[in-house]
């Protein structure tokens, strides 16, 4: 076949000066405070969620306290009072936020339930969560929050908000979101609620939840296990 032209670095150890300094990345999220003048530092809510590092004042803690306020707003305006799930990934500023996150969440109120390893749940485990617990109502409903930048580099944060229909937020939803966030910003935090983290791990409203064995259990749902049999595969 082609020969394909191979990645110079495939197969050698990382280049140290290629490792993002996480350290470095963290101690930015508290102490970088972005200037909302600047275009690039402002808090930018696509269906994606906000992204942005924390080295060029894109994913800060103001950013995360002001958009969780914000959503907080949101759900009160939209009348929904049931759980918000919230989850992250293995990004590390994922970390950081989720702790600006709880302590605004639980300064507001809002019945969220946070993984009860403190573990890392992907995407369609949060939507999972918000469907299986929506199911045939019609009032109180879940919505979600995923801590991730999808696939972006190492040095990346990401904010997406999650309606009840388990998808990212329709673009209605997220210009009132991102709105709101960049005149919290403004008006230097002022409006935003939060509380210290260890008095929001230990609010009424904050749960663990186990996302895992439920998401699991459901698969035989998503999945057609006795096609696969029969198409020869071995299960288990």
């Amino acid at each position: 076949g082609p020969v394909t032209a191979q990645n110079p670095a495939a197969g050698k150890p990382v280049d140290p000066a290629s490792l993002t300094n996480v350290p470095r990345l963290v101690t930015a999220y508290f102490a970088g405070k972005p200037d909302t003048a600047d275009p690039t530092q402002r808090v930018a809510f696509g269906t994606s969620g906000h992204r942005g590092s924390s080295l060029k004042n894109s994913f800060n803690e103001n950013h995360i306290l002001a958009t969780t306020q914000a959503i907080c707003d949101y759900r009160r305006e939209a009348g929904l009072t049931g759980p918000l799930f919230i989850g992250i990934d293995t990004h590390a500023l994922a970390e950081p936020a989720l702790v600006s996150a709880v302590e605004v969440f639980a300064a507001n109120g809002v019945e969220i339930m946070i993984d009860q390893h403190g573990g890392y749940t992907p995407t369609p485990v949060i939507s999972h969560a918000i469907l299986s617990y929506n199911k045939g109502r019609t009032a109180g409903l879940a919505d979600g929050v995923v801590i991730t930048p999808s696939h972006n580099p190492p040095e990346d944060g990401g904010y997406k908000y999650n309606p009840p229909h388990g998808g990212p937020a329709d673009t209605d939803v997220t210009a009132k979101v991102e709105k709101a966030a960049n005149a919290y910003m403004e008006a230097d935090m002022n409006g935003v609620a939060r509380m210290p983290y260890a008095r929001a791990r230990k609010a009424p409203s904050t749960h663990l939840h186990d996302y895992i064995r439920p998401y699991v259990a459901d698969l035989g749902n998503a999945v057609d296990m006795a096609l696969i049999k029969s198409s020869g595969v071995k299960i288990g």
